[in-house]
């Protein structure tokens, strides 16, 4: 299987493990050698009740004996879509009532940009320096990292970059600004939290000039902070929220959500503003209702803070010189970037599983399943140190 992979399937690096995986389950996944390897990453954050939750598995199997794909979004009344957008509604503040389902988080951010635009009339965009919402053209568009753009140019034009927490650049935005775009925490930057103040500064300069507020809840969003969305913790509502990865459990899923009168300008001048096939397909709707409904019905957010500390107390070492993030949304910075790579994977070795982040090079990732135990935690962070005490 492992030379088939490398022959057959595309890769994004060079330095692709293709572990051959036999099953996962839980906090573990397993290769077809029997090895088991303890999940630091779950998914890049896709997963927060694990593997094969069987709770997600269930509502999985039911829908597909029901129906799967029917027709392309919009069309028809679909109950799991229908009460997917409907929960969506009850979690998030008014007026953000109304759900576009489309397939990936990416897909969500283009139809964001899209709508911001028709909505105010206007073309300029503003995004953050060291931002990462995606790779489609539209979402690469709003990174500012040369490296990766200028392969792929020329791309979507009237994009500003400002710097994420920081007062004086807010002035850039006015009225000519069609929507600012921010993740509520920085992934590839480095896992990096936005100050109370400049949140709520920003909110009230968009407010003030009429540019839309798109808040990318892709990442923190669903529990991941102890919060089903980051952003309530600063006490903002955005005119637009994007979603994805651990909304439904482990399978590919984004979604836009905003005010009624906002969507509705998808639905003429030109009919089908946006559309899409596979997007608010039922079996994947199901498995999100199923994921939101048992993190609402436990201790899992609650915990999360609880989980935080323990993992802060326990990667005290004098190699990894901070702790960035919050909840289970952290990153253990190295002293710099020589080791990070090898580390991750001598961890991997020795079974548990850590990764990179894209810009911050320094950093080693993790983002356990909102499951991950307090033993867990121990097991992980003592095999991190003494890889990292290895190499250092």
């Amino acid at each position: 299987m492992k030379s088939d992979f490398f022959t057959y399937q595309a890769q994004t690096t060079p330095y692709a493990s293709g572990m051959e995986i036999s099953h996962a389950s839980g906090n573990y996944i397993y290769d077809v050698d029997g090895n088991s390897y303890l999940d630091m990453v779950a998914g890049v954050s896709a997963l927060p009740l694990g593997h094969c939750h069987p709770a997600v598995t269930t509502a999985i199997k039911d829908q597909v004996d029901r129906y799967m794909h029917v027709m392309v979004y919009g069309e028809y009344a679909q109950e799991p879509a229908v009460e997917l957008c409907k929960k969506l509604a009850s979690l998030l503040p008014d007026p953000l009532e109304t759900t576009y389902l489309v397939n990936s988080g990416t897909e969500a951010m283009e139809a964001a940009m899209k709508l911001a635009r028709r909505v105010t009339g206007r073309t300029e965009l503003i995004a953050m320096h060291n931002a990462y919402h995606g790779n489609t053209t539209g979402s690469l568009a709003l990174m500012d990292y040369e490296e990766r753009k200028a392969p792929f140019r020329p791309l979507m034009p009237a994009v500003t970059f400002i710097k994420f927490n920081c007062h004086a650049t807010l002035n850039r935005i006015t009225d000519r600004t069609a929507g600012v775009i921010l993740e509520s925490i920085q992934g590839g930057a480095g896992f990096i939290i936005p100050s109370h103040s400049w949140m709520k500064a920003l909110r009230k300069k968009c407010t003030d000039t009429g540019a839309l507020l798109i808040v990318d809840e892709i990442q923190p969003g669903f529990g991941r902070t102890g919060t089903m969305f980051y952003f309530t913790q600063h006490d903002i509502i955005p005119d637009m929220v994007v979603t994805g990865k651990g909304l439904a459990g482990g399978l590919p899923i984004g979604a836009l959500t905003t005010s009624k009168p906002h969507m509705e300008q998808f639905k003429e001048q030109p009919m089908l503003g946006h559309i899409t096939t596979f997007g608010g397909n039922p079996v994947i709707a199901a498995a999100a209702l199923a994921t939101i409904d048992t993190m609402e019905n436990s201790e899992l957010m609650e915990d999360v803070k609880l989980k935080e500390l323990h993992f802060r107390e326990s990667l005290i070492h004098p190699n990894i010189k901070a702790i960035r993030g919050t909840g289970l949304m952290l990153a253990a910075m190295l002293p710099d970037d020589r080791f990070t790579a090898s580390i991750v994977e001598e961890c991997r070795k020795r079974g548990v599983i850590f990764f990179l982040l894209l810009f911050e090079k320094r950093a080693i990732r993790i983002t356990p399943p909102l499951t991950i135990t307090l033993a867990e935690i121990d097991h992980a962070c003592a095999i991190l140190k003494d890889v990292i005490s290895e190499f250092y």
